[in-house]
């Protein structure tokens, strides 16, 4: 049985507490992390960022990264949804998934 290649999908919200109302700066320097993450793409919309990697770890230090980043604006508190998808059995990929449900 030939190996197969795996994408992990993952989809990735953040928000800083106590930043007001309007947190877009906030948000935008996250996604510019995610972004710059060595092997990850990342697909913005318009309530999360969705992330696809080789690898879980790969997704996990780009999270952390970001995460980071909000504090290191300023932000005292952060809070962060993050939803993995490491399916193993199949090829997957961000336009896979969408192209399944919307065929």
């Amino acid at each position: 049985m030939p190996k197969v290649t795996n994408k992990v999908v993952a989809e990735f919200s953040i928000h800083p507490i106590g930043a007001g109302t309007s947190v877009g700066r906030y948000v935008r320097a996250a996604v510019n992390v995610l972004a710059g993450a060595p092997g990850v793409r990342i697909q913005v919309n318009p309530m999360a960022t969705v992330l696809e990697a080789d690898n879980v770890e790969q997704i996990f230090r780009a999270v952390s990264s970001a995460h980071e980043e909000v504090f290191r604006l300023g932000a005292q508190r952060v809070d962060f949804i993050l939803r993995v998808d490491d399916r193993r059995d199949k090829p997957r990929t961000m336009e896979d998934k969408v192209k399944a449900v919307t065929k």
